[in-house]
């Protein structure tokens, strides 16, 4: 664990903090070919669309939840990142409308703010969401990145993503699957 933060899942009442924290990455530099809904989108939603996602994606939504959505808090208290961590079963749709091959884990909502970066708070992020995973018994993570997000996949490939040469043809481009054995 990375000195000066600690990595937790959400709790059902933190939906303000979660709300800031994802509008904080809509902003980001990469944030247009790194999420699939902008800010003028989520600015607007109302309060009870972010109390139900994050009561559905926090440690009170009880062992059976299919979604957990981890925070990187620095010591003073700020939210300075974030990772989800889905559970994907075999047989269902994913988001992009493709047929779930095997059950997976998969990550999506990866942020840290630029003033954390390059500190280990994203590893941390990552084993919490993949140890996450591996609690639920699942053997493989997966995730899609842009074609031209290169920060992002760099990270992904040094964490032990590799591309499966599949993907699919999202709102800004090319997203690029990658996968990690659990």
């Amino acid at each position: 664990m990375t000195a000066g933060y600690t990595i937790r899942p959400v709790r059902a009442d933190e939906w303000r903090e979660a709300r800031a924290l994802r509008l904080a990455a809509l902003t980001d530099e990469a944030a247009g070919i790194a999420f699939l809904e902008t800010y003028d989108e989520a600015v607007v939603r109302p309060d009870d669309f972010w109390q139900e996602r994050t009561a559905r994606s926090s440690s009170d939504a009880g062992p059976e939840a299919d979604v957990r959505q981890f925070v990187a808090v620095a010591d003073d208290g700020t939210w300075v990142g974030t990772a989800a961590a889905l559970v994907e079963k075999a047989g269902t749709e994913d988001y992009s409308g493709e047929t779930i091959a095997q059950d997976a884990g998969h990550v999506v909502a990866v942020y840290l703010h630029p003033d954390h970066r390059g500190r280990g708070v994203m590893e941390d992020l990552f084993d919490a969401a993949t140890g996450w995973f591996r609690e639920r018994g699942l053997r493989r993570a997966r995730l899609h990145v842009h074609e031209d997000n290169a920060r992002a996949e760099r990270f992904y490939a040094r964490y032990g993503f590799r591309p499966t040469g599949e993907g699919f043809d999202g709102p800004h481009g090319w997203e690029r699957e990658m996968v990690l054995p659990l």
